[in-house]
């Protein structure tokens, strides 16, 4: 760890939180000499202090560890940039609608790259002005299922959430020219343009 960066991004945490150091000393229950002594890159909080940091600022251990708050570019967010995570122990699935620092089950979690399909795995209709008719003929078994399908246009997403043994049949509002995605563990995250 390198303690002046550690001291700078407590510095402007705290003040992010309009806190004194006394009161960040009183809620960590140490000296505000301590507080003040991190903050000028001369020592570093204690490990167990670590998950108290985090939470009282609303920040990954990471973030304090490293010193370092990365920030994305403020943009008009398109949908269609969304990033998927699935985390591999709980199958959470999680959306992001440009990058983001995402964890679940103690793991860093990194984005999914999607993948034209170029298979029939999924088959898309548009049934009539209104709808969009997805099925598949996959197996669905609880070794190699697929997990979710979204559909993705420039100002919407829509999620469906699948299980093993169930078949597949999905029926979404038609929204627009956007793409379809869809999961497995086995090979990935797939799309198709509709």
């Amino acid at each position: 760890m390198d303690q002046e960066k550690v001291g700078r991004i407590i510095k402007t945490l705290r003040k992010d939180k309009g806190m004194t150091q006394r009161e960040l000393s009183e809620m960590l229950n140490v000296t505000d000499r301590a507080v003040s002594k991190w903050e000028r890159g001369l020592g570093c909080p204690d490990v167990s202090l670590l998950t108290s940091l985090s939470e009282i600022f609303s920040v990954d251990v990471e973030s304090i560890i490293e010193g370092d708050m990365e920030e994305n570019e403020k943009r008009s967010g398109n949908m269609k940039r969304t990033k998927f995570y699935v985390c591999p122990i709980c199958g959470n699935v999680i959306t992001s609608s440009d990058n983001a620092n995402v964890s679940c089950c103690g793991r860093k979690l990194e984005a999914l790259e999607d993948k034209k399909s170029m298979d029939e795995e999924i088959v898309i209709e548009r049934v009539d002005a209104t709808e969009l008719y997805i099925s598949s003929d996959h197996p669905m078994t609880k070794e190699n299922y697929i997990s979710f399908i979204s559909y993705v246009t420039s100002d919407s997403l829509l999620l469906k959430k699948l299980y093993p043994e169930w078949g597949i049949s999905v029926r979404l509002p038609w929204l627009g020219r956007g793409k379809v995605l869809w999961y497995s563990e086995k090979e990935g995250l797939k799309f198709k343009l509709v």
